[in-house]
């Protein structure tokens, strides 16, 4: 059903997607979607969380493919995180807009970004001459450059290539 989801929002936009409309296309009867999402709101976390999921595996698996010095790793993470974010077509980003105001989002999201930093934390660790805790708290702040970054790309504000190349900039920096 998510897959199913993640198209309504791709072709049709979020206000689009209720469980009613999901339940007719992906042919299950509404008692289904309802007992297993809950709410819009429960369908619209989960869909944040699976595509936020799918962002992490690509991202992880760019960089499990090609781990190197310093240089290299740096390039391959600024890379990896923009292509991941931006390859989403910003499906994500529409999710959040559509979870605006949720608590529930608000938690979600925190989590979903503590684990994208402890995973530029953890690429990063081996090529830093900074304390662990200072890397940490650095990492926070690329996280939140990547993001904008790629949303930059996503609104048409920014060319890939030049995000990337900023953001290589940035995480060269921290180390």
């Amino acid at each position: 059903m998510l897959d199913t989801a993640r198209v309504i929002v791709r072709e049709e936009g979020a206000d689009r997607l209720t469980l009613g409309y999901l339940a007719v296309q992906a042919g299950v009867s509404k008692p289904v979607v309802y007992e297993h999402f809950g709410t819009r709101s429960g369908l619209l976390i989960e869909l944040y969380r699976w595509l936020d999921l799918a962002q992490m595996d690509a991202f992880r698996q760019a960089m499990t493919a090609r781990q190197q010095g310093a240089e290299e790793a740096t390039a391959a993470l600024a890379e990896g995180y923009i292509r991941c974010v931006t390859d989403m077509q910003g499906e994500v980003g529409v999710v959040a807009a559509a979870l605006a105001g949720s608590e529930e989002k608000t938690a979600v999201y925190q989590e979903l970004l503590e684990h994208g930093t402890q995973m530029v934390v953890t690429v990063l660790t081996p090529h830093s001459k900074r304390p662990t805790a200072e890397l940490q708290v650095s990492c926070i702040g690329l996280v939140g450059a990547g993001e904008a970054l790629a949303a930059a790309v996503v609104r048409g504000a920014l060319g890939e290539r030049e995000a990337i190349e900023a953001f290589t900039r940035l995480v060269r920096a921290v180390l």
